[in-house]
């Protein structure tokens, strides 16, 4: 199917369209052997409340932003590679039900489709290309995740001193290593961890002082290691593999009101066939 699609012009109808549709907000979608192959609305679990957001899956990468005007005009968006991406079902809640988690190295969040039939459709095509990704690129499954951020509503008191009550007064805050909603006085400490960030980011004590201690474990394990023997071959700098994400940025254009993105004739579903 995506051998089929890709370099068509159908396809690249429908990229430019979604490209359209992020505005100068957005990061160019279209590259060589990009097929984008069905998109849907999902509800993504924030941090205050869960929220509509619109996905779209292509062969290589999954992007989702926040709808503004849906099929005219969608801003926030992020892009994850498909070969960092590992899937773990969960159970219904009594607010959300067929729900599942996206897991990343950098970002991992939770989502719910409208029906259990969806969920599954949308499990299915993610883990196909998953799997056709890390066939093609020899990669191994990626085993280190990003923790999920526990939602503001989940909890009323600090999750790690279970004293503190929050309030409107008393904020609360997310250690970035293990995702639990804590208090002020419970998550003072910042910690390096460059797989999220090039910035120290707010960790709880508890998390903080397992990270000190691996960090101490590592550094004596590196004393025991020989000395690397330097190549007299030069190299080339390594590339810090970081894009610079400004999904964040909530600005947002105006388009005028008669604006038409999705002009094609053709029809297609959410995932094609």
């Amino acid at each position: 199917m995506v051998d089929h699609l890709a370099n068509t012009e159908i396809n690249s109808q429908r990229i430019a369209a979604v490209e359209n549709c992020f505005g100068a907000s957005g990061q160019p979608l279209a590259v060589p052997g990009r097929v984008l192959l069905g998109e849907g609305i999902l509800t993504k679990e924030c941090r205050k409340k869960p929220k509509p957001r619109i996905f779209f899956l292509f062969n290589d990468i999954l992007v989702y932003g926040s709808i503004v005007i849906n099929k005219r005009k969608y801003n926030s968006q992020h892009i994850i590679p498909l070969e960092d991406v590992t899937l773990e079902t969960l159970p219904d809640t009594l607010q959300m039900k067929n729900r599942w988690m996206i897991k990343t190295s950098k970002k991992s969040f939770v989502v719910s489709a409208a029906s259990l039939t969806e969920r599954k459709e949308w499990i299915s095509h993610l883990e196909e290309c998953i799997r056709h990704l890390l066939t093609k690129t020899g990669r191994q499954p990626s085993t280190e995740h990003a923790a999920p951020w526990i939602p503001d509503k989940a909890t009323d008191i600090c999750m790690r001193c279970t004293q503190t009550k929050f309030s409107t007064l008393t904020r609360r805050h997310h250690c970035r290593k293990c995702g639990f909603v804590v208090c002020a006085d419970c998550s003072r400490q910042r910690f390096l961890m460059p797989r999220l960030s090039p910035k120290p980011l707010r960790v709880c004590n508890l998390c903080y002082r397992q990270l000190l201690a691996d960090k101490k474990k590592e550094a004596e394990a590196d004393c025991r290691q020989p000395e690397p023997i330097c190549s007299a071959v030069p190299g080339y700098e390594p590339s810090s593999g970081d894009d610079s994400d400004k999904s964040d940025d909530d600005k947002t254009d105006q388009w005028p009101a008669d604006t038409e993105f999705y002009t094609s004739e053709v029809s297609w579903s959410s995932f094609h066939s």
